[in-house]
């Protein structure tokens, strides 16, 4: 694992580097599985110990540091591809309750927001209420990307058809492209018909997002920790980058 000495030593549990791999893979068979804590298989450890190493590694930040250098070595690579990018979101049912979540006709729960390039590799992953508009979950993205340089065009579906969406990311000189709503007027229209085109492919980061419901604690959030919750949406692309 060569994330390992990225994750913080901890002076009692996991505090050798043989426990802490232990204790990394026993996350990641949680993130895959699904699975309660408490069915941890005891090969990782005990599921406390564990469990507590996870905590305290999210809160200190290390997923998200974690996350930024598997980004720099893409960056390093020239791996992203930026001249176009996609977005959209997911919805994750919150059946542990706890913050940061909101109420929709699906029940309570979080959005899963995620920016992919133009290979559908992520470059942003954050979590946020339900109930706001997903065109307001868009410019915090911008806050976790793994990327140094922003996208030339970021494509979304007609939930990005926003004016104040466009002007904000104008001022970070980023062209959205969205199929206008059905109740915008024929004078307020503001994209091209070329453009749109491109929106075609936003296939991408549909495909990406099914990617990411392969990891089952991803798909209903337990937490009742919106920080905990979005350690787990941090890690799993660390963890396809150990497979």
């Amino acid at each position: 694992m060569f994330f390992c000495p990225i994750i913080p030593h901890d002076r009692g549990v996991a505090a050798r580097a043989r426990d802490k791999r232990k204790a990394i893979a026993g996350i990641f068979w949680i993130l895959d599985n699904g699975a309660k804590w408490k069915d941890l298989p005891s090969a990782f450890g005990t599921k406390s110990s564990v469990h507590r190493a996870f905590q305290r590694w999210v809160r200190s930040g290390a997923f998200a540091v974690l996350l930024a250098a598997v980004g720099s070595i893409v960056q390093e690579r020239k791996g992203f591809k930026l001249y176009e990018c996609y977005l959209d979101g997911t919805f994750a049912q919150a059946k542990g309750g706890g913050d940061g979540i909101g109420c929709t006709k699906a029940g309570q729960g979080v959005k899963i927001m995620m920016m992919v390039d133009a290979r559908g590799l992520p470059i942003a992953v954050q979590t946020g209420r339900a109930s706001p508009h997903e065109s307001t979950l868009v410019a915090p993205l911008f806050d976790f990307m793994v990327s140094l340089d922003f996208p030339e065009k970021l494509m979304g579906d007609k939930a990005y058809d926003s004016d104040p969406l466009d002007d904000k990311l104008a001022a970070l000189e980023v062209e959205m492209i969205s199929p206008h709503r059905s109740n915008r007027k024929p004078q307020n229209k503001t994209q091209d018909g070329r453009n749109l085109r491109r929106d075609k492919r936003r296939w991408t980061v549909e495909r990406t997002i099914a990617w990411l419901q392969n990891y089952r604690r991803l798909c209903v959030r337990w937490e009742k920790s919106t920080i905990i919750f979005q350690g787990f949406g941090h890690s799993s692309p660390a963890r396809s980058s150990a497979v």
